[in-house]
């Protein structure tokens, strides 16, 4: 992660603030009966996702931003998942659900290859220390 200096240089990050603008933009136009239900849910759990990484980021060691980015993917199987009942219960069109579960599987490519890179940086850490 060499020239990171801030979570908004995380190509990760700025992902997660894309869906979740999209999410908003899309709950926008859910019904009103919606708005404290699957909408304000939808936007809570796309929220969620860049701010755990920030805040992950912003931790003092590897070990909490691991922790902080796996609540991340936690929030973004959420986000998923009702973004599928979304579109079971047509609240908005096929092709913007089509497009936000796109993104979501991209942002979970990245979080899962971060990870694991961060693993591997505590790795040999783990291992001199030893039993």
């Amino acid at each position: 992660m060499t020239g990171i200096r801030s979570y908004r240089d995380l190509e990760v990050w700025r992902l997660g603030m894309k869906l979740a603008a999209g999410v908003y933009r899309t709950t926008v136009d859910f019904p009103a009966s919606e708005h404290y239900g699957l909408s304000s849910q939808l936007q809570r759990c796309a929220v969620s996702i860049p701010s755990n990484i920030a805040e992950g980021h912003e931790r003092d060691s590897t070990r909490e931003f691991l922790r902080f980015l796996s609540i991340s993917q936690g929030s973004l199987a959420e986000l998923e998942t009702q973004l599928l009942l979304a579109a079971e219960l047509e609240l908005a069109g096929p092709a913007r659900i089509e497009s936000l579960l796109a993104t979501t599987a991209e942002l979970g490519r990245m979080l899962n290859g971060l990870q694991t890179k961060l693993r591997h940086r505590l790795a040999p850490a783990s291992l001199a220390s030893g039993p």
